[in-house]
């Protein structure tokens, strides 16, 4: 791939003496960049404080979730928000936190939207890669075994197995994008398609790079990690059609990450939709998943074929 306009049309940081190529146009200062959303997001803390005061309000509305254990650890729980109607489908949503922040009730926000269309919304706890040797497979593994809890106990809670939806917010869309192309099957002995749609915001879907950046300071990437967890790469057992989001004032190689995922998947004859939310940043993006007339809100509710009155 030719090198020139890989990453234009970007806000850029503050220049620098330009390095040799780490990957594609970038030296190694712009790939850790591209690879810390902080850069390219100053207003990250407001965002964070608002995340927690919309959480907050919303609790004080809906009231708790539902507790409940999807496997034997103290961190394999999940939180269900449930909706008034009986047999309805479910949106799990897998949080983001750069692989190793942020936890199921910091996410709440949503849920509001979610219940009022009709839906479920169901968030689940996992292991933070630094409590896991640095590995990201437990974390997959947990997230995978969350998405199979739900499809084996929906009943339990009201909702319906045959309609699961997933989404996810960056770390949070990769583990998403792995968990789209899980051997249901083979791993946990159900249909190959118990979930019927993805929604990817923001998200990262081949591991080269991200082991090539600061990243792998705190994650042991290995050939085997790079390859099984880097979704683009197994579009072959993607069975559910995806929807693609990012914003233009992400870092260059988030952008780039969520365009060429969309296009791999186009091109391996599997419907996905790219959506490009324009002026926002990376936790901009996430902010809009709890709006229903949102860039994330409103996509969500289209994949589970819901709106609000």
């Amino acid at each position: 791939m030719a090198n020139e306009n890989l990453h234009s049309g970007n806000a850029q940081p503050a220049g620098h003496a330009k390095g040799p190529f780490v990957w594609l146009d970038l030296d190694q200062k712009e790939l850790d960049d591209a690879y810390d959303q902080t850069v390219y997001a100053p207003n990250q803390p407001l965002l964070a404080l608002r995340r927690k005061v919309a959480n907050e309000s919303m609790l004080k509305r809906l009231g708790p979730p539902e507790r409940r254990a999807y496997g034997s650890s103290e961190i394999e729980k999940l939180d269900i928000y449930k909706t008034k109607g009986a047999n309805a489908p479910v949106l799990v949503f897998i949080h983001g936190g750069a692989w190793r922040n942020g936890t199921s009730k910091d996410f709440a926000f949503p849920a509001e939207m979610v219940v009022n269309a009709g839906a479920d919304y169901v968030v689940p706890d996992f292991v933070q890669v630094q409590d896991a040797d640095g590995s990201l497979m437990p974390m997959i593994q947990q997230v995978r075994s969350a998405v199979a809890w739900v499809y084996k106990n929906a009943a339990s809670f009201g909702a319906d197995p045959e309609h699961i939806y997933i989404a996810g917010h960056s770390s949070g869309a990769h583990l998403s994008g792995c968990t789209l192309i899980t051997d249901w099957q083979k791993a946990f002995g159900l249909p190959p398609n118990i979930i019927k749609g993805g929604l990817l915001i923001s998200g990262m879907y081949d591991l080269k790079p991200v082991r090539l950046s600061k990243r792998s300071l705190y994650d042991k990437f290995t050939e085997e990690i790079e390859q099984s967890l880097s979704s683009q790469r197994h579009l072959d057992k993607l069975n559910a059609p995806i929807t693609v989001a990012y914003g233009t004032q992400e870092t260059p190689e988030f952008q780039r990450q969520s365009r060429d995922f969309a296009a791999a998947v186009k091109a391996a004859n599997k419907p996905v939709e790219l959506i490009v939310g324009e002026g926002f940043n990376h936790f901009e993006m996430q902010e809009t998943l709890g709006n229903p007339y949102g860039i994330g809100g409103r996509a969500a509710l289209a994949m589970m074929h819901l709106s609000v009155s």
